[in-house]
């Protein structure tokens, strides 16, 4: 009751922790999961007049059947069943009234509280407070309209098309718009109802595999993740598939980060501590002046009580005051692009715990992440990188050149006089430099030649 009369950001917290009984004790957090999807809804009158106003159109040129009791209701909107014109079964989301008034409050609120935090104890600016608030408030505006929810669905789908673990509802793109969004109807079962899920049939290791698959496969493949799956949001359909909704909340990471969260990962679970750190300073993590053997070391402390070990036998408590000592030590900065992640994780692994106490869902995912590694850092890729960096710099010559024409010209409109000499010295200056660019072709072509001819020859 408190968070939901905090306010949508507090109720967005809440979510987070009733994910996590392993801390807050499975009381505390049944109460929490009530602001999943059973928040108090708004009138269905209202969901109605929304609609209309989207649209300036009568719902019935819309709608043929329109239920206005509300199936969910969470701190941005609430969802409607309904049946369309040309006769197919929809779930209906519309935002609640006032709710980007009462986000822009909360952030408003964060961050001055950030600020102060910042001017007050200098030693929290490595933790990047105003940074993170002002990322949550750029997550916060995608998510304040639903056209862009609508978009990161149809992503995501697109990314696993064929894959029949794994589904997403299909977007009625006529009938979406800034505050309304309509997907396909989808009946299934709540991931985290462990008794529905085996009387009717499902078997929960499978699903753990499916969940596992699913998560690596949209951080690591795509790049592009769902980073608000708390059980609300997920269920089982009647294949064994899961489906998930929401959209709101997506993140994104480049494909240099992921090759460092894998390598990461992979030490760790592996226990090749020493990779792990070494991973860590080559992406900037830790500051150079630092020592990498003793944070080998730190890593080692940390992973080495939980290697191998069930997620009951694990004290995540112990664990994450542990994490913050290390991070306080070794000056380590916040780093707001993995914030997102570092939630999803934290609501993935809670899921996990919820479904099979004795197993450690990352473990799942190891021959997904070695297979990934294989595929994406072994030598054979790692060549395919360095064509395509070569072939990039190749094609900047151009543009190069004609950079310095322009600039030239310029020069001369603006009345500035070049001698010939100068010109001269600055051409033998380009003329080294375009050499230097061209030396990795000349290489690239000597490898290819000399792989050639092995082909050739070694038949």
């Amino acid at each position: 009751m408190a968070f939901g009369e905090l306010g949508p950001s507090f109720i967005k917290l809440g979510q987070l922790l009733s994910t996590r009984a392993d801390l807050f004790g499975e009381e505390v957090t049944l109460d929490l999961a009530s602001l999943q999807d059973r928040l108090p809804p708004f009138p269905g009158g209202e969901a109605r007049a929304l609609i209309e106003a989207e649209f300036s159109s009568p719902l019935e040129g819309l709608f043929a059947s329109f239920d206005e009791t509300a199936v969910a209701a969470a701190s941005i909107a609430q969802v409607h069943y309904a049946r369309t014109t040309d006769g197919h079964e929809v779930a209906v989301k519309v935002l609640r009234p006032g709710i980007v008034e009462a986000f822009s409050r909360d952030l408003d609120l964060f961050l001055w509280l950030a600020r102060l935090s910042e001017r007050m104890q200098p030693l929290l600016r490595r933790l990047k407070p105003v940074e993170v608030v002002e990322m949550l408030a750029e997550v916060v505006r995608f998510e304040m309209d639903l056209r862009f929810e609508a978009a990161a669905a149809s992503e995501l789908a697109e990314n696993f098309a064929g894959d029949p673990d794994f589904r997403v509802p299909p977007v009625d793109w006529r009938r979406t718009g800034r505050s309304v969004l309509t997907l396909e109807r989808i009946s299934g079962i709540r991931i985290d109802d462990r008794a529905a899920l085996i009387a009717a049939g499902h078997r929960i290791d499978d699903l753990l595999v499916k969940a596992a698959g699913a998560f690596f496969n949209q951080v690591f493949r795509d790049g592009f993740f769902h980073a608000d799956l708390h059980p609300g949001n997920m269920f089982v359909d009647a294949s064994g598939a899961i489906v998930v909704v929401d959209f709101g909340i997506m993140g994104r990471l480049d494909r240099a980060t992921r090759f460092y969260l894998a390598d990461m990962l992979l030490g760790f679970l592996s226990g090749d501590y020493r990779r792990v750190a070494e991973v860590h300073f080559a992406a900037g993590y830790v500051p150079p002046r630092r020592s990498v053997d003793a944070f080998a070391q730190a890593c080692r402390a940390i992973g080495e009580p939980i290697l191998g070990q069930s997620l009951q036998e694990i004290s995540f408590a112990r664990l994450l005051a542990q994490l913050f000592q290390v991070t306080e030590q070794f000056e380590m900065e916040t780093q707001p692009q993995l914030l997102l992640l570092q939630k999803t994780m934290v609501q993935v692994e809670g899921l996990g715990r919820r479904l099979d106490p004795e197993v450690n869902i990352w473990a799942l995912a190891r021959p997904l992440i070695e297979a990934w590694m294989r595929e994406n850092r072994g030598p054979e890729a790692r060549l395919q990188q360095r064509l395509e960096t070569f072939a990039e710099v190749i094609d900047r010559v151009p543009r190069l050149m004609r950079n310095l024409e322009t600039l030239v010209g310029d020069w001369s409109r603006e009345g500035v006089v070049m001698h010939a000499e100068t010109l001269a010295v600055q051409a033998a200056k380009r003329a080294r430099h375009l050499a230097i660019l061209l030396v990795p072709v000349w290489l690239v072509t000597a490898a290819l030649v000399v792989i050639a001819l092995a082909l050739v020859f070694g038949r």
